[in-house]
């Protein structure tokens, strides 16, 4: 069969290097995909957003299954797009995309339905939250409510950090129309855990937990970022917390999102924080994270793509997830400046050195080839470098190994990513 996947990052290149392990894929295709995308797919020059240049190339070209990653065209629509073409999908329709595409929409539809998360205020104007943050609690979380590249969460300790918050969502528009509404949460303390989840829009299947490091300095310091390495499993994500979340959130989501009419079909990312009260819901996201897919497909013994067709065909239940009796910890090489100002276009160097090396892996996320071949940084995350191991112990340090084979200009990296296990 001919596959092709839409998006250009890491998540991207994780999901196409196993989609091509399926000895059912003949031809493998991504648009826009990058560098390292390229050494297993067909990369195409074609825009996540531009639907019709999609659907035109996957009549062309006769797709058999497109996969949808990222989150921007998901709450789109894209999915919508592929199958009003009748061409066949993978990822939620943007009506089941709006879990992640609205933070208001998904707080009202766990409030609703008893799902448990922090308590919550929305906000249309800038003046209504400002009068609410006069009196309430500190420290105190604002969140825009549209798509924001998992960066439009502001964390205020204080009452002059939440006003200056608003400011920055609803005024300065740091985010564009993502922070039209906003919503003001209690802040929640706790270890946090993500968890990635099939949905066929009845069954939902969950695969091995992860934890992610948002943060761009050692420490859990600096800026929010899209994600500075991961580690899986999670030490903290015990049987009793899996057993509690099975009862009280995962159906409970499938089922409350088939009830409202918008059945989900696709990937569900549970962002959970452990806290004194039991797991409670950060966030959810219609789609693979970044980087917890660089860990968590690494791990997985099952044929990608026949996961991928029972969640649209609703076969899910006959399916056994299963994942390797190992861990895996990726980190991500950065370009230094990352999120806010960095240099781009320094050639990468070592990258061979994986290709022989079994256990480690490099995604791409953010790479070109220049005018002469080269393969040069395209992004603020660049690379992430993934290894496994017998336990999140030595593969953390044969990760922290790996990303001393690559080089380039001004090469970034956090140096405790993984930490926590050893706290566990």
């Amino acid at each position: 069969m001919k596959v092709l996947i839409v998006g250009g990052g890491g998540r991207e290149h994780a999901i196409a290097w196993k989609v091509a392990q399926s000895p059912r894929v003949d031809k493998l295709y991504c648009a826009p995909g990058n560098a390292g995308i390229a050494e297993v797919a067909e990369c195409v020059d074609i825009g996540v957003m531009e639907f019709d240049k999609l659907v035109a190339f996957a009549k062309e070209k006769e797709i058999d299954l497109t996969v949808v990653a990222p989150d921007d065209p998901l709450a789109a629509g894209a999915v919508d797009a592929f199958e009003a073409a009748g061409l066949r999908a993978f990822g939620p329709r943007a009506n089941a995309a709006i879990l992640e595409g609205s933070k208001a929409f998904s707080k009202d539809l766990m409030k609703k339905y008893g799902i448990p998360t922090a308590a919550y205020e929305t906000f249309n104007t800038p003046e209504a939250a400002l009068r609410y943050l006069e009196t309430a609690p500190m420290p105190i979380v604002l969140k825009a409510d549209g798509l924001a590249l998992g960066k439009g969460v502001l964390i205020c300790k204080d009452r002059e950090e939440a006003k200056a918050g608003v400011k920055t969502l609803m005024l300065d528009k740091q985010f564009g129309s993502a922070g039209d509404r906003i919503v003001v949460e209690e802040f929640m303390t706790g270890r946090e855990v993500s968890v990635l989840s099939f949905v066929d829009g009845k069954t939902i299947k969950i695969m091995t937990s992860a934890q992610d490091h948002k943060r761009a300095k050692d420490g859990d310091q600096g800026l929010n970022t899209g994600g500075m390495g991961t580690f899986s499993p999670s030490p903290f994500y015990t049987d009793e917390v899996d057993a509690y979340c099975k009862e009280h959130i995962y159906q409970k989501t499938v089922d409350a999102m088939r009830a409202e009419g918008r059945e989900f079909k696709g990937i569900i990312f549970f962002g959970l924080m452990l806290t004194e009260k039991g797991p409670k819901v950060l966030e959810y996201n219609a789609r693979f994270g970044d980087p917890e897919t660089q860990v968590v497909l690494p791990r997985m013994k099952n044929d990608l793509v026949e996961l991928f067709e029972a969640c649209i065909d609703g076969t899910l239940e006959n399916v056994e997830l299963e994942f390797e009796d190992n861990a895996a910890v990726c980190v991500v090489l950065a370009s230094d400046g990352y999120p806010e100002k960095y240099e781009k276009g320094y050639k990468i160097s070592g990258l061979e050195k994986f290709k022989d090396a079994d256990g480690y892996y490099v995604f791409h996320a953010g790479s070109k080839f220049d005018a002469d071949g080269n393969i040069v940084t395209n992004g603020g995350r660049v690379l992430g470098v993934t290894a496994t191991g017998k336990d999140l112990k030595e593969a953390r340090a044969n990760a922290y190994k790996a990303t001393e084979w690559v080089e380039f200009g001004n090469k970034y990296m956090r140096s405790d990513i993984g930490k926590a296990i050893d706290e566990a």
